[in-house]
């Protein structure tokens, strides 16, 4: 074997040397395993080279073992996109819970009889009679008002303006503050809402031109205005519907059914936000505006935040939650009722 290697690596010599030897190439791809850590010595010279141009270009210097060449993770530009496509992530976005159809639909059979609040009070109703650009206006200021206030709190309110002509941002900027908070009290916190109200009707008339923003970012400018109603008023003052309007009802019901998690895990959603960002990876578009006033007004006649009405509602033998928070004496028996009664309800 000795003998092998000797004459192997003298051939090896004498092909590198000899540059007109037609036999070179044949005699390196026969070559031995000194031939072997030599090319990977020379590629891997290569590589990191190429890193360190790489790096020199991105101005990065990550500390890893010489001649190692990166993930493509490491590098700045990519990590942005690695979310995406990470495997946690990537569920959410296709899979939709299960039998949401049909729960959606008994909610919907339930809905038909319209004597829910937000049927006749909700901020749709704010302005219905006024032309387009006053009518959006009366949309934002309802709105601005509905947090933490039922929605037949915030409608009285909307009609008290009216009746004194302060559905008009400049109406609003001439009246005294503690004039305008007094008007739409008892809403919650009405002080500070009529001091919010004053500064989005100052903005609309010097920005807007009397009207208001038509974009998310610049509705979410206005002090007073969170994502709920942001876009709640893209969606009925502008018809453009950019996400899932989430207020308490939508929030409660939807984790209820188990339709929403927190990123990442089979957890509840904690806030309004995460609720939101969830439904919308996997509930159809043209879902988006309605399930509102769905979900509010299914939330304030049956399935509501303290004793649900587990016992009469249509969907208790598919809700994972029946039954859970109610206080009805007999939840096994009840739970059995038959799907046939789903539109008496």
């Amino acid at each position: 074997m000795p003998t092998t290697r000797s004459s192997s690596s003298s051939r090896l010599v004498r092909a590198s040397r000899g540059g007109t030897n037609p036999g070179a190439s044949k005699v390196k791809r026969e070559s031995s395993v000194t031939f072997d850590i030599s090319t990977s010595e020379s590629s891997a010279s290569m590589k990191r080279k190429r890193v360190k141009r790489e790096l020199d270009v991105n101005g990065e210097h990550p500390t890893k073992q010489v001649g190692m060449v990166p993930d493509i993770e490491d590098f700045r530009y990519e990590k942005t996109k690695a979310p995406v496509s990470s495997s946690k992530a990537a569920p959410s976005l296709v899979v939709a819970p299960e039998n949401w159809e049909a729960l959606l639909a008994g909610i919907k059979s339930m809905r038909l009889s319209g004597q829910a609040p937000v049927d006749t009070k909700g901020c749709e109703k704010a302005g219905s009679l006024l032309p387009p650009k006053e009518r959006r206006f009366a949309v934002l200021i309802s709105t601005m008002m509905s947090s933490q206030t039922k929605d037949e709190v915030t409608h009285a309110a909307v009609e008290r303006l009216a009746e004194n002509g302060l559905l008009d941002p400049d109406a609003i900027v001439r009246t005294d503050e503690a004039m305008l908070a007094n008007l739409i009290k008892p809403v919650g916190f009405y002080q500070r809402k009529a001091q919010f109200i004053k500064e989005a009707s100052k903005i609309c008339l010097e920005r807007f031109g009397g009207d208001i923003p038509d974009s998310l970012n610049e509705l979410l400018a206005l002090r007073g205005v969170g994502p709920k109603m942001a876009h709640l008023v893209m969606s009925i003052a502008w018809k453009n519907t950019q996400g899932i309007c989430v207020d308490t009802h939508v929030h409660r019901i939807s984790n209820r059914l188990g339709w929403v998690f927190r990123e990442g895990t089979k957890q509840k959603t904690t806030t309004p936000e995460q609720t939101r960002m969830s439904l919308e990876k996997w509930l159809p578009k043209d879902e988006w505006e309605p399930i509102n006033p769905l979900l509010v007004g299914f939330g304030q006649t049956i399935c509501t935040p303290l004793r649900p009405k587990c016992d009469i509602c249509g969907i208790n033998n598919l809700c994972p939650s029946a039954f859970k928070e109610s206080s009805s004496p007999n939840p096994k028996q009840k739970k059995t009722r038959s799907p046939k009664n789903t539109g008496d309800d």
